[in-house]
């Protein structure tokens, strides 16, 4: 097993309101020229969390910071009108953050959580990763 220090979080870039699965994705990426989907995990809109890539295997998903992370997209990211928005259902956050929690107490080694906007020029995925799983974290903590 590869040794994991961070997951990556995207958006498919894909407007609000509109569900695409793992297939979709998958179809997308092998026309762009990858051997199969870049990302670990796709989050659908109803909040349920769908395999991609194998996570032993290396992702395609960030250009340079791929070896050692895990990759979760979101369906979504744009709004109607195909501009960049944060368009997280509330189910789609609930398990964003679930699956983000149970990645890294089933791999201790993961130490950070980024957004692929942190590592290249685009809005994905279209809020602050760092910030919003701090938030989520200390509204966690302050009901215990």
């Amino acid at each position: 097993m590869r040794r994991l220090t961070e997951i990556i979080v995207h958006c498919t870039a894909t407007r609000e309101g509109k569900n695409y699965t793992v297939e979709d994705v998958r179809r997308w990426h092998k026309e762009r020229g990858f051997l199969d989907i870049g990302y670990h995990y796709v989050i659908y809109l109803d909040g349920s969390v769908h395999e991609g890539r194998p996570i032993e295997k290396v992702g395609a998903h960030c250009e340079g910071h791929n070896a050692s992370t895990i990759s979760i997209a979101y369906v979504g990211g744009l709004d109607k009108d195909g501009n960049p928005k944060n368009t997280l259902t509330p189910r789609q956050e609930e398990s964003l953050y679930n699956l983000i929690l149970e990645l890294m107490n089933k791999y201790p080694s993961i130490v950070s959580v980024s957004g692929h906007r942190a590592y290249a020029a685009k809005a994905c995925p279209c809020f602050d990763v760092p910030q919003w799983f701090n938030l989520k974290m200390k509204m966690r903590q302050a009901r215990t």
